[in-house]
Order: C-alpha cells, then structure tokens, then sequence
C-alpha cells in the first residue's frame, strides 16, 4: 500500500469514541489516532528518515519521536497534570497518581523496512495500577482498548483469550532475546525448542504490544519473552487480564511492567510455566 493510499484510509476512517468509555480511554484513542497519522504519512519516505541507534539492532526514528510528541502533547491538553513515561522522551511532567506509559512506535525495526507489522501502544497506569489500554493498529486500522472493570473490546466488539486447554494445538507468540539480554540466548533456545516441539507453532511477528492484544483476542494462544519495557507491555497486560487471560514472569510469579513475561489463556499460561521452567537461568527462576 501507498503512503498516500494509506493515509487516505486512515484520514477517513473515524475511530468510534463510544458514549460509554471511560474519558481516559477516550482520550488515549484520540491521542493514538493522531500519532499513527504522523506514522502512516512518513511511510513514503522511509529512506529519507532519520535513524539513530540506542544499541546493536535496536533503533530509533524522528517519526518515533514525533509521534511521542503528538502522544504526550494530545493527552496533556486534556490532562495537563498528569505524568508520562515514554520509551523516548523517559519520565517527564509532575509525578501524581497518574501516569500513561507509551510506545509510539512499537515494531521500529518492522516499521524501517516498510514490514507491515507495528503499533501505537499507550497504557494508564492510576495509584499505581494500570487500568487503561489502547493499542493500535495504523495499517489494519484496528483498535484495540481496555478499561479496568469493563473488559476488552476490538472496536466495539467484546474480545476474549481463546478456550485451548493445553498446549497441544496451540499457536505462540515469542520475541527472541536482543541488546542486553543476548546473554540468555543459549537459554532461550531451549525454551523456543520445547514449545516448537509442543504446540502447533510459534510467531515471532516483531511487535510486543501487538502480540499481546493477539493474546487478548484469542488469535494466539500465548506469549513469552525476555527483555520487555513497561511501554511494551502496559496496555498488553490489562487487555489480557481483562479478556480472561492471566500474565507473569517466567516463571509465573505477579508481573510489574517490565522484564520477563508470559501471558496466554489460563490453561496454556500454566502450560508455559511448566515447560520453560527447566531452562530458567536461577535470576529468572527466582523473579
């Protein structure tokens, strides 16, 4: 698809502010529609952008920044007392009981070779908890939200973790493990070896945040991986809890945003559990 054919689409679609969702969500929808307009306009001109490299394999774009920028500058127009933790900009405004936790641009990497694979993430985390998510999906036009309370929706339709029972015919998400995290490598490969050999198949499309609102919508049945930020899982977790799935560290003690992490349907998370268990390093084991 064209740049221009795909910000036709995007200039003409209207993401649903329903009358009943919460005025944070609200806020976090329009805030993640105007950053994807700042992502889907750059796409005819990838070669032009400006990179710049945060590590080996791990980059950072001008479009990366601006779409945090359209991000923290939409949602403070409205809330301008409220706290922001970005993957680019870090820790910024008046710290209190809220703060959002964004990713503009989760899937760079994809995004920089026109791989259509990336999203907007953007979570709300109140006194300490997150309660609110978006994630969205500039090429598929997809968004996904969740509120604390009130479940977990693709556009206004309810969605749900999926009913698979075990591990046996189930499809995985996984990341593999990149800049500090290399050193579990040799351990991750065992792990990625024993659900190949237990499930029907595993993905590793490239975007965090987009794999766990895959989870939430039952289209994958679970989801591993080393070495995540809080802006990649902030929204992913509420929307999983949230569509009947359960989240946590490897080795399956209460995630904190950040770090190691399973997520998948009841069954199939336990599942995980018990399989990578056995090549858990002893730091991982003990989190």
């Amino acid at each position: 698809m064209s740049a221009n054919g795909a910000s036709g689409i995007l200039a003409a679609f209207v993401l649903p502010l329903f009358a009943n969702m919460q005025p944070l969500l609200n806020i976090a929808v329009r805030a993640a529609r105007r950053a994807a307009e700042v992502i889907v306009r750059s796409l005819g001109r990838l070669d032009s952008l400006e990179v710049s490299s945060k590590g080996r394999n791990d980059f950072v774009t001008d479009i990366d920044r601006a779409a945090e920028a359209e991000i923290i500058s939409t949602i403070r127009r409205a809330y301008p007392d409220h706290a922001f933790l970005g993957e680019e900009s870090g820790s910024t405004g008046t710290p209190g009981p809220i703060e959002w936790i964004i990713d503009p641009l989760d899937g760079t990497t994809n995004f920089l070779h026109g791989f259509p694979q990336f999203c907007v993430s953007i979570g709300c985390r109140v006194r300490g908890r997150i309660d609110h998510g978006v994630i969205f999906d500039p090429m598929r036009q997809e968004v996904f939200t969740a509120s604390r309370g009130d479940g977990a929706h693709l556009e206004n339709r309810r969605i749900r973790v999926s009913n698979r029972r075990s591990l046996d015919g189930a499809l995985i998400g996984t990341g593999f493990p990149y800049r500090s995290n290399t050193q579990y490598l040799d351990a991750y490969m065992g792990m990625l070896k024993d659900v190949m050999l237990a499930t029907a198949g595993v993905r590793r499309p490239g975007s965090a945040a987009l794999d766990l609102a895959y989870v939430a919508a039952g289209r994958t049945d679970g989801f591993f991986e080393i070495g995540l930020g809080p802006w990649d899982t902030a929204a992913g977790t509420i929307m999983i809890e949230e569509a009947g799935g359960r989240i946590g560290t490897l080795a399956g003690n209460e995630y904190r945003q950040g770090g190691n992490l399973i997520a998948g349907s009841p069954k199939v998370f336990d599942g995980l559990v018990a399989l990578l268990a056995p090549h858990l390093p002893k730091d991982l084991a003990a989190e």
